[in-house]
């Protein structure tokens, strides 16, 4: 298997994601919202990042930050900074483990972006591991076992626009920065992200939040567990292996959220669920057995 380290690096960043909705779900439980919870969360990883950076100097001068580069790595930020934002709102309408299926659309999203963007053709391994993980999505989600009664167009809209914003960031993650240290690579693309969640939310995390000791340690948790270091194993991982196969890689976040959600908000995992996640897994290993060839 190639690039096993840039592999590895992936898969935890997406694992680690995938523990962030059922806290985000339990923190609506204490009248947080999702501006503050997902503003809180950036700025917190951009300071932590931006820290480790400036301690470590001598490991980040060797390439002189362009322009182009800065601009480019804020924008990439901007992009997850609104993943994030749309997600947690969409938790507020629909279950986690619906809105999580439907964040499962990144996979094709981003193969199907840079093969219309860029012209690059998927692997024909990518092709047939992608209905896969969406079927393994599917059942893994519970659905079939819980019913539609709780969906809400808003919430699928919401999660189905984040989806498209973590794709976007994806492929844009595989194609920015690629020569800049992952220390000033990261830290910009968080600053880039708190920046464009308060643009959007700029009232209501100024004048109605409900910051507190227990919002501050809930935030720094989801700041370092889910963003800081997640961010900078995926600004060193993705670029390597390209984004279709960390985009489907990075799946595995749906397995670690319905585990989460068991442990932390105490909802069960039945069969089907225990399959979905199988099924999933299975082709996560066959995506990177190998690759026989594109798509003609």
């Amino acid at each position: 298997m190639r690039n096993f380290k840039y592999i590895l690096m992936v898969l935890l960043g997406g694992a680690m994601y995938g523990t962030m909705s059922s806290l985000v779900k339990l923190s609506y439980s204490r009248g947080y919202n999702a501006a503050e919870i997902s503003f809180a969360q950036a700025f917190l990883a951009a300071l932590f990042l931006g820290g480790v950076t400036i301690v470590n100097p001598n490991k980040t001068s060797q390439k002189k930050l362009s322009r182009k580069d800065l601009v480019s790595l804020l924008a990439t930020g901007s992009t997850i900074g609104l993943t994030n934002l749309l997600y947690y709102q969409s938790v507020s309408y629909i279950s986690a483990s619906m809105a999580i299926v439907i964040l499962m659309n990144f996979t094709w999203f981003s193969i199907v972006l840079e093969w219309v963007i860029f012209g690059k053709r998927p692997y024909l391994s990518e092709l047939l591991a992608v209905p896969f993980v969406l079927i393994g999505s599917l059942l893994a989600s519970g659905s079939f076992q819980h019913g539609t009664s709780s969906l809400s167009w808003q919430g699928i809209t919401l999660a189905l626009a984040s989806s498209l914003t973590y794709a976007i960031y994806i492929v844009a993650s595989s194609r920015i920065g690629k020569n800049v240290h992952w220390m000033p690579k990261s830290t910009l693309i968080m600053t880039g992200s708190a920046s464009m969640i308060f643009l959007i939310n700029a009232q209501t995390i100024t004048f109605d939040n409900h910051f507190d000791t227990e919002f501050l340690a809930l935030a720094t948790f989801l700041a370092i567990a889910g963003t800081s270091v997640p961010t900078a194993l995926f600004a060193s991982g993705i670029p390597k292996i390209g984004a279709g196969v960390s985009s489907i890689l990075m799946t595995v976040e749906l397995p670690v959220a319905v585990l989460c959600a068991h442990i932390i908000l105490d909802e069960s995992v039945g069969y089907i669920q225990g399959t979905g996640i199988a099924v999933m897994l299975m082709a996560i290993f066959f995506l990177n057995h190998g690759k026989p060839g594109k798509f003609d």
